[in-house]
């Protein structure tokens, strides 16, 4: 059984649906304190050229809640970060393809910060065919209060994993040696580098996987996926 462990992420880029892809279950935090310099509720998309960012914005609360306990702002405006989208990737090859999809994520009317993520995760899945089980981790019966490597380890023992995958990211964070004192072996997911026709003659890689479903075809996004190597401790 292969897990992984991730914060939610609004729209993220292509390793998040190859570490979804790598494993068998895939644990969404939802009782996880929200980072407020991190890429929870914001992205990167190409306009003009350029990686221009995008977010959701947010109501504002203490620093010390979790993501589950955030929500999205009451003026937070879908249209405008519609058009948004529509002006960066109007002209794209794709995006007649993937606008409904688009539409349907972004016009999501709950304001949860977590369950409004979690629903585009589940979109994007969908969309791009992966049928790996998603759980959330508040829904497992373990000691939430660990921290760290020891709350990894429980969920992934409660999961019966023999295999727990990491962004590539994360390889100066985690001891090998205590992983396999518990009978689990540490990977990682490092993508592939892999460029693709955008607009302008310059690539922007690593953009959010908008970028990805609006130049690609289902059956090339399928393909770049899996476009990732497993690589050991």
């Amino acid at each position: 059984m292969k897990v992984a462990i991730m914060q939610p992420y609004f729209l993220p880029y292509i390793g998040y649906f190859q570490l979804i892809s790598a494993v068998d279950r895939f644990v969404i935090y939802d009782n996880i304190k929200y980072t407020k310099k991190g890429w929870i509720n914001r992205n990167r998309m190409l306009q003009n050229s350029q990686d221009k960012g995008f977010s959701l914005s947010l109501a504002k609360a203490s620093d010390g809640l979790d993501i589950i306990d955030r929500r999205l702002a009451e003026n937070f405006n879908r249209q405008k970060l519609l058009n948004q989208i529509r002006g960066a990737y109007g002209k794209a090859p794709y995006f007649n393809d993937v606008w409904p999809l688009i539409e349907k994520i972004v016009f999501f009317e709950n304001n949860n910060l977590f369950r409004y993520i979690q629903y585009s995760i589940l979109e994007i899945c969908k969309y791009l065919m992966l049928d790996t089980e998603i759980i959330v981790s508040s829904d497992i019966d373990v000691d939430h209060d660990l921290k760290g490597e020891k709350r990894v380890i429980s969920i992934c023992k409660k999961m019966e994993a023999s295999i727990y995958i990491n962004p590539i990211g994360g390889k100066d964070i985690y001891s090998n040696d205590i992983f396999t004192e518990q009978e689990l072996e540490l990977q990682f997911v490092q993508s592939q580098f892999y460029e693709y026709p955008q607009f302008q003659e310059v690539f922007v890689p690593w953009l959010s996987i908008l970028d990805i479903i609006m130049f690609n075809s289902l059956e090339q996004c399928k393909c770049l996926i899996k476009k990732y190597d497993l690589v050991s401790h």
